[in-house]
């Protein structure tokens, strides 16, 4: 069985194989440009190793995580436009370096080739699979824009229970089709397939809560970035919506004088609610909850331990840190 390190620079050896047209260059040019600098790639890792669980890795599962890369890479350049992002990775956003309409013609080039991708898998399971890509693509449209909507609300009119929707939608179900897909094409059961979707899904849960409260109280150090960046931009996280909640009237209009500070005075004077509130004891919590359940749904696939431990200490990593 593989490891996160292992299955990874599987995928990537054979990403060299991806090839586009050569013109018009300032499209694919744009494509080559953004792709060149990919992140950890965990979702089309762990469609891997999701199949591994069952069988030996097929090429289907390769082509599958082809396809999941390049769709998460077209939200990723969309995202960008929407949210005015000056940035990705450190490096100028494809909208910035090659132009908005370069950048929006860009990312639905990636979204059909992803499809073209699940095109080529076996008939014998690619309508179940582009059936579970498609809602998958869905869902993280309908969750964007959740987070769009959420934006123009005051913040005392958010529920966590429609944050937890918005962050399953955007971000979780990705990891959970992965897992799903993945199991599929090692021909795993009905009931095999669900329980790898929840083992996805809630670990993405747990692991943008736990963004959310390592904003808050993670080693600055460790996260290279400000402490508290949420905090400062207004962004409602999961410890904002659950503080206001938490709060008795009196306390949301005090918290809601608080959000109108700035800079560290801001950070400091909305962590101190947190802490009064026991929104840092609490996100832990949740945090545990999230990540218990997922591998209660590990635990539920009947297959030798062993091949399911690479995907435990995949998931451990994921939600063990500092940053």
């Amino acid at each position: 069985m593989h490891s996160f390190p292992e299955a990874y620079q599987l995928y990537r050896d054979q990403q060299g194989a991806i090839t586009f047209p050569a013109a018009p260059e300032s499209l694919y040019g744009a494509i080559t440009y953004f792709t060149g600098y990919s992140g950890k790639q965990i979702r089309p890792v762990l469609c891997l190793m999701a199949n591994e669980v069952f069988s030996d890795i097929g090429t289907d599962a390769y082509t599958v995580a082809n396809a999941l890369e390049s769709f998460h890479n077209f939200t990723l350049i969309h995202d960008d436009i929407m949210d005015r992002s000056a940035l990705r990775r450190g490096q100028p956003a494809l909208h910035v370096k090659y132009g908005e309409s370069t950048a929006i013609l860009a990312g639905d080039r990636l979204l059909i080739h992803a499809y073209a991708q699940l095109n080529q898998t076996a008939l014998s399971y690619r309508g179940l699979i582009t059936a579970l890509f498609s809602d998958m693509a869905c869902k993280v449209c309908e969750g964007q824009q959740m987070d769009i909507d959420f934006e123009q609300m005051e913040v005392e009119t958010v529920s966590y229970a429609g944050y937890l929707t918005m962050i399953t939608y955007k971000t979780s179900v990705l990891l959970g089709a992965a897992a799903q897909m993945g199991a599929v094409i090692g021909a795993a059961s009905d009931q095999e397939q669900m329980q790898m979707y929840a083992f996805g899904k809630n670990i993405g849960i747990a692991f943008q809560i736990q963004d959310d409260f390592l904003d808050a109280f993670g080693n600055t150090a460790q996260m290279g970035k400000q402490a508290g960046s949420d905090i400062v931009a207004g962004k409602k996280t999961a410890l904002l919506l659950k503080a206001f909640e938490r709060a008795d009237p009196q306390q949301k209009r005090q918290l809601k004088e608080t959000l109108k500070y700035a800079g560290d005075a801001k950070v400091h004077a909305v962590i101190a609610w947190y802490k009064e509130l026991g929104i840092d004891q609490w996100a832990s919590e949740e945090i545990a909850r999230y990540t218990e359940t997922a591998f209660s749904n590990l635990d539920k696939i009947n297959v030798p331990v062993h091949r399911k431990e690479k995907l435990a200490e995949l998931a451990s990593a994921l939600l063990v840190r500092q940053s």
